[in-house]
């Protein structure tokens, strides 16, 4: 894809990302010389319509849902589908069922980091309105290969949570409001990119693992430290990695976590395994209940009454359990 500017612009968009990301690309030249892809946390059984519809008015731009092996031409939007991971090569697009990224397929991080690997300073990585922290670790990758960091100003999104961590982690090049970024991707587009810095060893190989869909135990290990915890999505063991001031956790399939995804993923677990513990000891307690009606023995009936009792014991404590709000974490 001829052109002598940044011309790999990289966006991720979440909670409350839709509007902005339509006001963006509203604002964006029929001439931009750069081809644009496009991260929306989708769920799995999400057509996309909502999004190639939005983005489809702008005609000229061409939105639409990535093919894998597509070719890469300026001017054109690409949209990762709904429980795809899009990926970017050097002239084609790569759509793949790759290991989900902190809770997400499509994820924002598997998109910048292999725009990062392959184009280098020729990327801009923009992060828009969503909840926790996916795309941190994207545009931190980003940035180390050479390209451009923008966010949302977190006052101006409706969802502050994405782009305010992508700067309590690292110092962005361009903290602005939706208003203010189509002019700044018009600018990038059309500016020569600075020279292309030796990619680091652990991007590189993060990027592969989105590509290639499973990676190995000898490839993670070298990415940090086992913990003592495993992978919420398989019960894999996990490694910890720390990278410009980002905590995060990849487990040898591919499954990769922020600190603040894994917790809130281990919360909805331990929630799930509540409501089945609770389900099987009121079945339980149906069952001792059933049974002491029906025997004719007084001492089987008074151990089944019994056991019923303390069968009720632990579904009150569950119960309060499940009732008690949750602690908020300090931000």
């Amino acid at each position: 894809m001829p052109s002598n500017g940044h011309n790999i612009i990289v966006i991720g968009a979440s909670a409350g990302g839709l509007e902005p990301l339509d006001a963006l690309i509203g604002q964006l030249p029929t001439d931009l010389p750069a081809a644009i892809f496009v991260v929306q946390h989708l769920a799995p059984e999400n057509t996309g319509f909502a999004l190639t519809h939005r983005l489809g008015k702008y005609r000229r731009f061409g939105a639409a849902l990535a093919s894998d092996g597509e070719k890469i031409v300026a001017g054109r939007i690409y949209i990762a589908p709904a429980d795809h991971h899009l990926l970017v090569k050097k002239t084609h697009v790569l759509v793949t069922k790759g290991a989900r990224e902190n809770r997400y397929r499509p994820a924002i991080d598997p998109l910048f980091r292999s725009a990062a690997v392959e184009h280098g300073p020729a990327v801009v990585g923009v992060i828009l309105s969503g909840m926790l922290d996916d795309g941190t670790a994207g545009l931190a990758a980003v940035k180390a290969c050479g390209g451009i960091s923008i966010v949302q100003d977190p006052n101006d999104a409706t969802y502050p949570e994405m782009p305010q961590n992508a700067m309590n982690n690292m110092a962005v090049d361009h903290c602005v409001r939706v208003a203010d970024m189509g002019p700044l991707l018009d600018m990038y587009a059309r500016r020569r990119p600075g020279k292309k810095p030796q990619v680091a060893a652990a991007i590189r190989v993060e990027a592969g693992i989105a590509e290639r869909v499973l990676s190995n135990v000898a490839e993670v290990s070298g990415l940090g430290e086992q913990v003592p915890y495993n992978c919420p999505n398989c019960g894999g063991v996990l490694w910890e990695m720390k990278a410009a001031g980002l905590v995060r956790y990849r487990c040898h399939t591919g499954h990769s976590f922020t600190a603040k995804a894994l917790l809130t993923i281990q919360t909805e677990k331990v929630e799930e395994t509540l409501w089945i513990a609770l389900r099987m000891f009121e079945e339980r307690k149906n069952l001792l209940n059933s049974l002491a009606a029906k025997d004719k023995h007084v001492l089987a009936q008074r151990s089944y009454r019994e056991q019923a009792r303390s069968t009720e014991v632990h579904i009150d404590r569950i119960r309060a359990m499940l009732l008690a709000e949750e602690p908020r974490a300090e931000k």
